[in-house]
């Protein structure tokens, strides 16, 4: 997926192909949550639909829950999906800095081959 250290660096068009993939990527981790956390809140933890998604989405967010959910399995539910949400953020941060941080660190890597040469 990615070029090899001895390899040229990736002409920008083919890059930001690459950062339109990982985007949507992000995007699509992103929405499957959301509709998970949607789906819980209605049913685990007994909300209406609006007030479902917009529970999931503030977590999903990190700003942490907006109604007070009452049932054991929607505290249950709400509390691994917090758990579940720190870790999609990581992974939708990680996907979206790899290709900058790839695309960084072989540029300075082709440039010191360069100069030796």
């Amino acid at each position: 997926m990615y070029e090899h250290r001895t390899a040229p660096l990736l002409p920008r068009r083919q890059f930001w192909q690459r950062m339109v993939r990982h985007g949507g990527a992000a995007a699509a981790a992103i929405a499957v949550s959301l509709v998970a956390g949607t789906i819980g809140y209605h049913t685990l933890g007994q909300l209406a639909w609006v007030d479902a998604f917009e529970n999931a989405s503030m977590i999903l967010g990190g700003m942490g829950p907006v109604d007070p959910i009452t049932t054991t399995s929607g505290k249950l539910f709400a509390s691994f999906y917090a758990l579940y949400s720190g870790v999609v953020f990581l992974v939708v941060a990680g996907l979206l800095f790899t290709p900058v941080l790839h695309r960084v660190l072989h540029h300075f890597h082709v440039e010191r081959g360069e100069r030796t040469r």
